[in-house]
């Protein structure tokens, strides 16, 4: 008799109902435990800690213990409901209506999650016993810190002999229908704050001041101005946001002490978090040695850019999603950070999941055909890969 397929549906819907509000696990890893381990996954709870940060809870799961081995990224964590009454229905219930399933989560990422556990339990259902192994990496902490999270779930695969060949994060990467967007790598982050120091004064008497705000103007005009770099075939060009420039001073004639400003660079491989703070750096030195000053920069380190290299596994997917959608996607690097960038320290990456028009929105939603469809994709590439060399 054949198999009755998964259905995803119900899968949503029952996590959307885990108020998992990050970083509660609101019951959603545990009803994915029970799921996959009576389908013959072998789960590990994985409860992180460090001080002055909440605890989080995770999950590994894995289907066999062969190469080849794939693993499905993803978190279960959501962002909060904002104001509930906002919502034209209750973000945690996970109703149907005119032919979509409403609720936090429904998109980034639960909606990612259910449609790949219903792939990969039919998957393992259909084929038996087949050469190679499927995992679950499953975080509560991707909206958070991300401290507890995926970063330390991966070393604890490392540890236990659990790292995969590839890798999918199941983030909502399309943008208009769903198979239009597959994300082979992310742009790194890098903030600073700039401060200049001078000597407070009446605005009547500038000459017995000294004044930061035009040495801090000068500076921000000239890093506003500059081109980081022209781009490349997989990466727009880099790009520096001015954030804050503040004085603290709210009299019209007082000269003030001190000038602060931030910004950020989104930067592609060309950089790297030592040749990016030698370029402030530069840019300080040239200011002050024009108008004196002092100055001190401030420098935090986000996310490292990468990209995983077109080739035989990200063909693999995009012929696969080609296949059920009728799309030929495009490759893009584009948006903020995910946890692909800690994967990729230990194998291949790439993101793709359903379209994002709703993620972190009130009303978020998910059409019922396009999860469906999206667990038809997951489908198509997990039995790709294992009958293809990568």
């Amino acid at each position: 008799m054949k198999n009755t397929p998964t259905d995803s549906v119900p899968i949503l819907q029952d996590l959307i109902r885990c108020r998992s509000v990050t970083p509660a696990e609101g019951g959603a890893l545990t009803y994915l435990e029970n799921l996959l381990s009576t389908r013959g996954f072998i789960c590990h709870r994985l409860i992180f800690r460090q001080e002055g940060t909440p605890d989080v809870e995770n999950l590994f799961a894995r289907f066999g213990s062969s190469a080849p081995h794939l693993c499905f990224a993803g978190h279960t964590d959501v962002v909060p409901e904002g104001i509930v009454d906002s919502w034209t229905h209750p973000p945690f219930a996970a109703d149907i209506a005119e032919g979509f399933i409403f609720g936090r989560g429904a998109c980034d990422m639960k909606g990612s999650v259910a449609a790949f556990a219903g792939a990969a339990i039919d998957f393992v259902k259909s084929s038996g016993k087949f050469k190679g192994s499927i995992s679950f990496l499953i975080t509560g902490d991707e909206e958070g810190p991300a401290i507890n999270g995926t970063v330390k779930v991966l070393q604890w695969m490392e540890e236990n002999g659990h790292i995969p060949d590839h890798c999918i994060v199941g983030e909502p990467s399309c943008l208009d229908t769903l198979g239009d967007t597959i994300k082979i790598g992310r742009r790194g982050s890098m903030s600073f704050t700039v401060t200049v120091e001078g000597r407070q004064g009446h605005a009547a008497y500038p000459h017995k001041a000294d004044n930061p705000i035009p040495k801090l103007a000068r500076f921000i005009d000239r890093i506003a101005a500059a081109q980081l770099d022209d781009g490349n075939e997989h990466f727009d060009p880099s790009t520096l946001a001015v954030t804050t420039f503040d004085v603290g001073n709210p009299a019209g004639n007082v000269i003030p002490s001190r000038a602060m400003a931030k910004f950020n660079i989104r930067f592609s491989p060309e950089h790297s978090f030592a040749s990016l703070r030698s370029w402030v750096e530069a840019q300080i030195a040239s200011v002050r040695g024009q108008m004196g000053g002092t100055w001190s920069l401030s420098v935090t380190e986000g996310a490292d850019a990468f990209i995983t290299e077109p080739g035989s596994f990200v063909g693999l997917v995009q012929d696969a999603v080609e296949r059920e959608t009728g799309v030929f996607p495009k490759l893009s690097t584009s948006g903020g950070t995910s946890d692909a960038r800690f994967v990729k320290d230990y194998c291949p990456v790439l993101e793709f999941g359903p379209t994002n028009a709703t993620i972190h929105q009130t009303n978020e939603r998910i059409a019922v055909d396009e999860l469906r469809a999206t667990q038809a994709v997951y489908g198509r590439i997990i039995a790709d890969y294992f009958s293809a060399e990568v």
